[in-house]
This record gives C-alpha cells, structure tokens and sequence, in this order.
C-alpha cells in the first residue's frame, strides 16, 4: 500500500490539490504497478512563515 506524502506551502485551492492527488496517484499506479484503491496520498501544508531556506526565509515571502 503505497503512502505518498506532498509537503507545500499554502494558498492552493481545491482544484489544484483534487489534481494534484489524482496525479500523484496515477504516477503511482504506472510506475509501481498498485491498484489505485491501494494508493494514499497525504497533502501537508506549512505557512509561509513556517519555510525557510538556507537559513533564511525567502524575501518573497515577506
């Protein structure tokens, strides 16, 4: 039973993440052989506040 878990900033609507876990879960079933039923996809999402990188937050975030 593959687990998938897609960390992101916030801000995308349902649209995007409804897409988003059908093609994560496609991209499952073609390359691992699973039965869709089988596959779980998990969207973490983190405040923009919450990033950073290099050690430091990313001046469009600001």
């Amino acid at each position: 039973m593959p687990i998938v878990t897609v960390k992101m900033l916030e801000g995308r609507n349902d649209d995007q993440k409804k897409a988003l876990i059908e093609q994560v879960t496609s991209a499952v079933v073609e390359t691992v052989d699973a039965p869709p039923e089988n596959v779980t996809v998990i969207i973490e999402e983190m405040k923009h506040e919450h990033y950073g990188k290099a050690g430091k937050r990313p001046s469009v975030l600001d």
